[in-house]
C-alpha cells in the first residue's frame, strides 16, 4: 500500500533508534549478480544500465559542514523525469484555470466549424468528390523526379507512368512506377491516387534525408508516428492556450454612439470585404466578453488601417488605452500621423508616438504619462514591449505587420492575447500566423476586394540590364513622378546612386536606411513624401506602410535575396493611387539561383493581381513550411512526413480531439499495491534539519501537481544533494502516484509477473500512448484490456525492482501526456 503521512512517523522513530548508521542493501536476495541477470532479461527499458538498479547506499557527510560535502553523481531516473517536464512546462503557463467539460465541448465544435469555413474558402480546388479535402497528389501531375510519400510504404521518387500487363488481366493497365532504397514499386494509378502525397520540405533542396525501404517499413512507421505525436501536441497546446484564453472575461465594449459620426469621416466608399471586417471587429468588442484575436489580411491600400482606427475608436471611447505597434519608425510614424489627424477633433483623446528619435527626457515624459493614463492612444516600435512602459489601463493592442518583428517580440506580443484585445494588420500573414488561421484557432478577416480606383501593378521580372534601369526610371521621371531603389544590403546604395547621378545629372537622388542617424532618415523621408527628393535609394526599410502617392515605380535589384512576403510588400509601395504603377524586379543570372528562390520568383509572378496577398503567404508557407508555431525551426516536424501528408493528418487530428481526452483522478484516491516502505537511515535523519515537516511537504507537493513535487526535488537535492536510496525509493513512489492520478490511473497492483494499472482512459488514448513509447520493449509489454493496462514481466521481480519498472513505464506514458486533451 502507498506510504500516507500518518505512517512516516513511526519509520523515522524506529530508524532513530537503529544502531546502524547505514542499511545494507545488499542481501541475499538482490545481490549484484542476481541484479546483473535482471538487466538482462527483465522487460524494462532498453538503456537500462546497471546504474538504475544499482542505487546510491548512502552518503558520506561531513559532520562538521554536511552542506558542502556534497556528492556529484550521475543523472538519475527522476534528474531525467524532471528535465522532461521542466521542458514541456517551464515555458507554459502551470497554473491555468479549470476548464469546465461542457465549455470545452463548445469551444472544440466552435473551432472546428470554424476550421471548415476557413479551408472552404481557402482550399476549395482540394475539395474532393466526398466533400473532404485532399491533400492527395494527382499521379498525372507529378513529373519524373519528384518526391512522393505513399501512406503505408514511406518517401519514394516518382520515375513516370506506363502501361503494363498484369498477369492476371490481359489488357494493359497504367502503373505508377516509384523507385524506394531498395527497388522499384509499381501502383495502379486509381490505387496511387488514394495513396500518394508530394513530399516537399521548407528548405532549398527539398530532398528527403534518405528513400524509404519496401521492404523494411518500420523506420517509416516511426517516422509517421513520431508526425503523428507531434501534430497532436501541437493541436492540444494551441487547444489549452485558446481555452485559457476562452477563461477570460471582460465586459463587451459599449456602442458608442458617436461611432457614426467617426465612421463618416472616412472618405472613400468601404468595399464589401471592408464592411464585413468592420462587423467581424465591432461584434468582438461589443458582442463578445473573450478578449479578441483577430488576423485583418488585405493588400496595401485595401482599408486595414481603417478596421484598425474603429477598433481603437471603440476602446478608448470606454476609457481605455490602444497601442499601436510598428516594426519600423517610417511605419509607426506614418500611423502617427493619420492617428492624430483622425482624432483631432476629439480634445480629450490624447496621441502619443515613442521612438528613438526623442531626446531621453522626452521619453521619461511619456512613460510617465503611459503608466498614469494620460495618454489614449500610444504609437510606437518594439520599443513598446520594453520592461519600463507600464500602461495604466491597456484595452486593445495594434499590431501591423507582424512578420516584421523578432522571436522575443512576438513571444511577448502573444502574452498579451489572454488579457487584452489583439488585432493583426497584415498583407502577407507569416505562415506560423496563416496557419492558425487555417486551423481555425485565430479569427481571421479577409480583404480581396480591391478599392476601385487601384489598378494591378505591372511587375516585370528579368536578369539585371542597365538600360532597362534606365529606362524605367526616365519613363516615370517623365510623367512626373518618383521612383523607389531597392537592394538587399547597405553595401551597394552608394554604388548605385553614383550610376544615377551620371544618368539623371539634375535629379535630387537620396540614400535612406537603418543605420543612418535618427534625423538624417527623417529628413529623407520627409523630403521624398513631400516630392523634393526624386529618387529614393534605400534597404527595406521602406517595406511596410510608407504611403508616397506620386512614387509609381519600384525597382528592386538582387530580389533573389527577399523573401516572398518582402518583395509583395515591396511591390506594394507603389500603385496607391489611381496612374498606373511598375515593379521592375531584378535577378543576375538564373544559374545561379537557388531551386527555392526561382520558386519564389514563379510565384510572385502568378500572384500579379490585386488581393492576393493571403494566396502568397500560403504559397510562402508551403515553400518555406510553417515550422513550429511555438518555436523558430522552420521544417518542425513537416520533415517526417512531407507539408501534404502533414497538413491530412492535423485536420484529422483537429475533428478527432475530442476523442484524445484524459480524465485525472484525485491524487489520494490512487492505490500503489506494491508491499515496499522506504527506512531512512538515522544518519541521513540527522542531517535533515526537519524531516518530518519534509516529508510532509513531499507529500503536499505531490497531491498539488507534478510540477510542485518537481520543485520539491529539485530544491532537496539542492540544499542536501543527491537523497540516498531509501529517500530515492521514497519519492518514487510519490512520482508513480501523481503520475497515475494525472494519466487517470487510480490502483496499480501486482500479480506474480504481472503488472494491473485500473484506469478511465479510453482505448484510442491508451494506443496514442503507447505509440509515443520510445522503448520498443516496454510497449510490446503493454495490453489494453477491460479498462486496465497490463503489463506481463518475463519473471518475478523483486519489490524495489518492480517499482522502478512503473516509474520508468509510467515516465514514458507520462511523456505523451502534452498530446491528450486534459479537461
Amino acid at each position: 500500500m502507498a506510504t500516507t503521512k500518518a505512517s512516516l512517523l513511526p519509520i523515522l522513530l524506529y530508524e532513530r533508534q537503529t544502531p546502524s548508521s547505514k542499511l545494507s542493501l545488499f542481501n541475499s536476495r538482490n545481490s549484484p549478480r542476481v541484479l546483473k541477470f535482471l538487466t538482462l532479461k527483465c522487460p524494462c527499458r532498453t538503456q537500462f544500465s546497471l546504474r538504475n538498479v544499482l542505487y546510491t547506499e548512502g552518503i558520506s557527510i561531513s559532520k562538521a559542514n554536511p552542506r558542502k560535502d556534497k556528492v556529484e553523481i550521475e543523472p538519475d531516473g527522476i534528474a531525467a523525469l524532471n528535465e522532461k517536464i521542466r521542458r514541456d512546462h517551464g515555458k507554459r503557463e502551470i497554473s491555468r484555470p479549470a476548464m469546465d467539460s461542457e465549455e470545452a465541448d463548445k469551444y472544440i465544435q466552435m473551432v472546428k466549424e470554424q476550421q471548415q469555413r476557413g479551408l472552404q474558402k481557402l482550399k476549395g480546388d482540394r475539395e474532393g468528390k466526398d466533400g473532404v479535402f485532399s491533400y492527395k497528389a494527382d499521379p498525372y501531375t507529378l513529373r519524373s523526379g519528384d518526391y512522393v510519400v505513399h501512406k503505408k510504404v514511406g518517401i519514394g521518387r516518382f520515375v513516370g507512368i506506363k502501361f503494363d500487363v498484369n498477369k492476371d488481366c490481359r489488357e494493359p493497365i497504367e502503373y505508377v512506377f516509384i523507385e524506394y532504397a531498395d527497388g522499384m514499386a509499381k501502383l495502379p494509378v486509381k490505387k496511387a491516387s488514394r495513396m500518394l502525397y508530394r513530399y516537399s520540405l521548407p528548405n532549398e533542396t527539398k530532398k528527403p534525408r534518405t528513400l524509404s525501404k519496401l521492404n523494411d517499413s518500420s523506420a517509416w512507421e516511426r517516422r509517421r508516428i513520431k508526425g503523428k505525436i507531434a501534430i497532436q501536441k501541437m493541436v492540444v497546446d494551441l487547444m489549452e492556450l485558446y481555452l485559457h484564453r476562452l477563461k477570460q472575461k471582460r465586459p463587451p465594449y459599449p456602442k458608442s454612439p458617436i461611432m457614426d459620426e467617426f465612421v463618416a469621416q472616412f472618405p472613400y466608399e468601404p468595399t464589401p470585404d471592408q464592411k464585413q471586417a468592420f462587423i467581424d471587429v465591432e461584434n468582438d468588442l461589443t458582442e463578445r466578453e473573450t478578449p479578441m484575436d483577430r488576423l485583418i489580411c488585405g493588400d496595401v491600400g485595401f482599408g486595414k488601417t481603417e478596421v484598425a482606427l474603429r477598433a481603437i475608436f471603440c476602446v478608448v471611447s470606454a476609457g481605455k488605452q490602444a497601442m499601436v505597434l510598428a516594426p519600423t519608425i517610417v511605419l509607426a510614424k506614418q500611423h502617427f500621423g493619420v492617428i492624430s489627424d483622425r482624432f483631432s477633433q476629439y480634445q480629450d483623446i490624447e496621441v502619443g508616438l515613442l521612438s528613438r528619435f526623442q531626446t531621453k527626457a522626452e521619453k521619461e515624459e511619456y512613460l510617465s504619462m503611459i503608466k498614469h493614463g494620460h495618454l489614449d492612444i500610444i504609437v510606437g516600435t518594439h520599443a513598446l514591449l520594453g520592461s519600463r512602459v507600464v500602461y495604466s489601463n491597456l484595452g486593445l493592442l495594434v499590431v501591423d505587420e507582424e512578420q516584421r518583428f523578432g522571436v522575443k517580440q512576438k513571444e511577448k506580443i502573444a502574452s498579451f492575447k489572454t488579457s487584452v484585445d489583439v488585432l493583426t494588420l497584415s498583407a502577407t500573414p507569416i505562415p506560423r500566423t496563416l496557419y492558425l488561421a487555417l486551423t481555425g484557432f485565430r479569427d481571421a478577416s479577409l480583404i480581396s476586394t480591391p478599392p476601385p480606383e487601384r489598378v494591378p501593378i505591372k511587375t516585370n521580372l528579368s536578369s539585371y540590364c542597365e538600360e532597362k534601369v534606365l529606362s524605367a526610371v526616365k519613363f516615370e521621371l517623365d510623367r512626373g513622378g518618383q521612383v523607389f531603389f531597392v537592394l538587399p544590403r547597405i553595401k551597394g546604395l552608394e554604388e548605385v546612386k553614383e550610376f544615377l547621378e551620371q544618368s539623371f545629372p539634375d535629379i535630387a537622388i537620396a540614400i535612406a536606411h537603418g543605420k543612418q542617424y535618427s534625423k538624417q532618415l527623417e529628413e529623407t523621408m520627409e523630403k521624398f513624401a513631400q516630392g523634393e527628393i526624386k529618387i529614393l535609394i534605400c534597404t527595406n526599410i521602406v517595406e511596410s506602410g510608407l504611403d508616397i502617392q506620386n512614387a509609381n515605380t519600384i525597382i528592386i535589384q538582387d530580389v533573389h535575396q527577399f523573401g516572398l512576403a518582402q518583395l509583395y510588400q515591396l511591390r506594394g509601395r507603389v500603385g496607391r493611387a489611381d496612374k498606373e504603377a511598375y515593379a521592375y524586379l531584378f535577378y543576375p543570372d538564373k544559374s545561379q539561383l537557388s531551386d527555392q528562390a526561382l520558386e519564389r520568383l514563379a510565384a510572385l509572378e502568378e500572384c500579379r493581381d490585386l488581393g492576393q496577398g493571403f494566396q502568397l503567404a500560403e504559397r510562402d508557407m508551403g515553400i518555406r513550411g510553417f515550422g513550429n508555431i511555438f518555436g523558430e525551426q522552420q521544417t518542425g516536424d513537416v520533415g517526417n512526413v512531407g507539408i501534404d501528408l502533414f497538413f491530412e493528418m492535423l485536420f484529422e487530428s483537429l475533428s478527432k480531439v475530442e476523442e484524445h481526452r484524459v480524465i485525472s483522478v484525485p491524487y489520494k484516491s490512487v492505490k500503489l499495491d506494491i508491499d515496499i516502505i522506504p527506512h531512512l537511515s538515522s544518519e541521513y535523519i540527522n542531517y535533515l534539519e526537519n524531516p518530518i515537516e519534509l516529508i510532509n511537504e513531499a507529500e503536499k507537493a505531490a497531491e498539488k501537481d507534478i510540477w510542485g513535487l518537481m520543485q520539491f526535488t529539485e530544491h532537496l537535492r539542492r540544499q542536501y544533494g543527491k537523497e540516498p536510496h531509501s529517500m530515492e525509493i521514497l519519492l518514487k513512489k510519490l512520482y508513480v502516484r501523481r503520475m497515475a492520478a494525472d494519466l487517470g490511473i487510480n490502483k496499480i497492483y501486482t500479480s506474480g509477473k504481472m503488472v494491473g494499472m485500473k484506469t478511465n482512459m479510453s482505448k484510442k488514448v491508451f494506443n496514442l500512448m503507447k505509440d509515443s513509447m520510445i522503448s520498443d520493449v516496454d510497449r510490446n509489454s503493454l495490453v489494453f484490456e477491460e479498462n486496465q493496462i497490463k503489463a506481463e514481466l518475463l519473471l518475478e521481480l523483486p519489490r524495489e525492482q518492480l517499482l522502478n519498472w512503473i516509474f520508468q513505464c509510467l515516465a514514458e506514458l507520462y511523456a505523451s501526456l502534452p498530446a491528450l486533451v486534459k479537461y
